[in-house]
């Protein structure tokens, strides 16, 4: 059936990176702000994370499907094989912008009148390999932006705690992207696209990714402290940070063969696990 195609497309199951971020933000703000818990308000926020990721994945594949035509790696993906058309990708990705926009109008007007912002950041990230080689963390900015999304969805305004989830979401997504980079170090060099691993080599890049991932590990702690969460979110925060230091394990300068497992499954189970961790935290503590 052509739907698994976009499925396939959109990667729908790495949803599971940035969804756990969001639901930690709507709690956080359902708790610490003393609102109503609204089944519509977090169904928006669920609709909004879904719709926006599948714009900006059908966009990042239709603006890069000629570099993937070219790329062993990729070639095989939906529109170089011929499954899905460009046009076709780029109707879906419109057709998803448009509902992203629309439902943030149910929600509230600052998340309404933000929404463009969001979607150029989430589309723009797309063409920033063509010219600057800090491309990884914009794609961790556009990450970042679910727990401060769904908070303004509950409160209509900002705060620094979701901001302080959203900077542990922009550099852990920072870091993981420049190991999963490492596979078209050759490649981004040969078509002069920008990437950390083609600028610095292996090696250096790895050595940037566990430095980000360090980074990430020390905001883990210091949200604890400000939020002054209780010792459950400390069970799953440490889990967190030794699923980060674990992938970095599983990658060496001479093999990168389980990047997948690194990149795909360690950081999904880690954002489930620090997500159910912290959620059960705010409950149990406000």
């Amino acid at each position: 059936m052509k739907i698994l195609y976009y499925f396939s497309l959109i990667k729908f199951s790495h949803t599971i990176f940035a969804l756990p971020f969001a639901l930690i933000g709507y709690v956080l703000a359902i708790q610490t702000q003393s609102v109503s818990f609204s089944v519509y308000t977090l169904g928006y926020v669920i609709a909004c994370m879904i719709f926006a990721r599948s714009a900006a994945m059908a966009f990042n594949r239709y603006s890069d499907y000629t570099y993937d035509s070219k790329n062993a790696r990729t070639a095989n993906r939906e529109i170089p094989s011929g499954k899905i058309s460009p046009s076709s990708a780029l109707i879906f990705t419109i057709i998803h912008s448009v509902l992203f926009i629309v439902t943030t109008w149910f929600i509230n007007p600052i998340c309404f009148y933000l929404s463009p912002v969001a979607l150029l950041v989430i589309l723009g990230y797309s063409y920033t390999k063509r010219f600057t080689y800090i491309c990884h963390f914009i794609l961790g900015i556009g990450l970042s932006l679910a727990p401060i999304g769904a908070y303004l969805a509950v409160t209509g305004y900002f705060s620094l705690t979701p901001i302080l989830f959203s900077c542990i979401v922009f550099t852990w997504t920072a870091g993981f992207d420049i190991l999963y980079a490492l596979q078209d170090e050759e490649f981004d060099r040969s078509e002069t696209l920008f990437s950390i691993p083609a600028l610095f080599g292996r090696t250096k890049a790895m050595r940037i990714s566990i430095g980000t991932h360090i980074i990430t590990a020390i905001l883990v702690v210091i949200t604890g402290l400000h939020v002054q969460l209780n010792y459950i979110y400390w069970i799953g925060a440490s889990i967190f940070i030794g699923l980060l230091a674990f992938q970095h394990t599983l990658i060496k300068p001479h093999d990168i063969s389980k990047i997948n497992i690194a990149f795909g499954t360690t950081n999904g189970i880690a954002s489930v696990i620090f997500a159910v961790f912290t959620i059960t935290a705010l409950y149990i503590q406000f």
